[in-house]
């Protein structure tokens, strides 16, 4: 299966609520190098998000130390690449719009998280084409967490 067709079945899961569709044979969880490399995406994202002050207000209201929320964050992001469903396995369901209910997400702090989420995926995902599938992937998922 190309990059291509694997990014555009990505592209089609809008939500975590989302139908499954078909596994493919590779997914970007393979495609990016498995679970280190999804570690780092998610430790990079947190590192961006505690250092860059154009993430200030997002990084405000994220519970500290951030330790717990890396790991949640790299348990979730590891099941919705198609990787081991590790936060399902520890949690259940992510349930993230409820779960992100509690806090007031409007379109500045998505943005904020989408900052933060598009340069820790130029840093840590080298396939220009899987680096974008997933871009649009997440960042509609982001969208559907504003709920304010």
């Amino acid at each position: 299966m190309s990059i291509k067709k694997l990014v555009q079945m990505i592209v089609n899961k809008t939500t975590a609520n989302s139908k499954p569709h078909p596994t493919p044979a590779q997914t970007p969880y393979d495609l990016m190098g498995g679970e280190p490399k999804v570690r780092e995406l998610a430790n990079r994202f947190y590192d961006i998000m505690a250092s860059d002050p154009q993430a200030a207000e997002l990084y405000a209201i994220h519970p500290l130390p951030l330790d717990n929320i890396r790991q949640k964050f790299f348990e979730f992001l590891s099941g919705w690449l198609g990787g081991p469903a590790l936060f399902e396995q520890k949690y259940g369901h992510p349930r993230l719009r409820a779960r992100h209910l509690p806090f007031q997400v409007d379109d500045k702090l998505r943005n904020q998280w989408m900052y933060c989420m598009d340069k820790a995926l130029d840093e840590v995902i080298d396939n220009k084409v899987l680096r974008d599938g997933i871009r649009q992937s997440i960042g509609q998922l982001a969208s559907h967490m504003i709920n304010c």
